[in-house]
């Protein structure tokens, strides 16, 4: 198969066409057969190998809820310029220990990496957050972890760019819809899994919404979530439904490592438990 990237005539956009009649060169073998069910998609999984990156404020260093962390990282500005540099600090206002605390007790033996872009009241830049995203993709983590998002329009551009180059090089951007109807991003791009909650106290319960821009609630309201110090609480919002996707999906290619962004999300809504299958 070969893809033709030349321009049909000067100045025209560039074309993408399959050139090939060979049946066997567009044939993708599935690794599937047949229904796809929870236990086919995670069953025995724990994560194992799979690499996720959690993009916050940070995230607390052998807390009881979560463990070890892989490496440490903070996108700080440097003369002029957003650089991300190994840090021995770890989360200055808890919530990035709260979502990681929420991925390891679904996928209890990934890596987990933090790169901190928000601060200690939980704010940050847009540059900030573009740099850190930016680093993260050209690091090829497996999953990545956005349970926050920017309304500012100028950053829709740069942020469209790095979510298409996760979805084509096989990083799965889990990004959290904001918690009040504000348009914000990345979580409207439809190249990346979009979470919000619901109420129901079952960690493993995620439900396909047809109505999108957001795809799909996991559990959000009251959950108990690592904090500062190694203590814990109780928070709601959709940052905290998004980590229970992100585990999940960390089990789910722990399992299936070849899966791409595509086929996670079709399985994420295959198996969702208000999607039924017709007889």
């Amino acid at each position: 198969m070969v893809a033709d990237t030349a321009p049909r005539s000067a100045g025209a956009s560039l074309t993408w066409n399959l050139i090939t009649r060979e049946r066997g060169a567009t044939e993708v073998p599935a690794a599937w057969h047949g229904e796809v069910t929870p236990e086919w998609a995670w069953g025995g999984s724990d994560g194992r190998g799979v690499r996720v990156c959690v993009i916050d404020s940070g995230v607390e260093r052998d807390h009881p809820m979560i463990g070890p962390v892989t490496a440490s990282y903070v996108a700080v500005p440097v003369d002029g310029a957003v650089q991300v540099l190994e840090t021995e600090t770890g989360d200055v206002c808890g919530h990035g220990s709260a979502c990681a605390g929420i991925i390891r007790s679904l996928a209890p033996a990934c890596e987990i990496h933090s790169v901190r872009v928000l601060g200690e009241s939980f704010g940050g830049t847009g540059d900030v957050f573009v740099a850190g995203l930016r680093w993260a993709v050209r690091q090829g983590f497996d999953v990545i972890n956005l349970s926050l998002s920017t309304a500012r329009a100028r950053f829709t551009g740069p942020l469209r760019e790095l979510a298409d180059d996760a979805f084509f090089q096989g990083s799965v951007i889990v990004a959290s819809a904001h918690n009040m109807r504000v348009e914000s991003f990345p979580w409207r791009f439809s190249s990346v899994i979009s979470v919000g909650s619901h109420d129901v106290d079952d960690p493993d319960l995620v439900l396909y919404n047809p109505r999108p821009p957001v795809e799909f609630f996991a559990r959000g309201q009251n959950v108990e979530v690592a904090w500062l110090d190694g203590g814990r609480t109780r928070s709601t919002g959709n940052s905290f439904a998004t980590p229970h996707i992100t585990g999940l999906c960390a089990r789910i290619l722990g399992k299936h490592p070849r899966m791409t962004a595509f086929q996670l999300k079709n399985i994420l809504y295959l198996t969702a438990a208000n999607v039924r299958g017709e007889s």
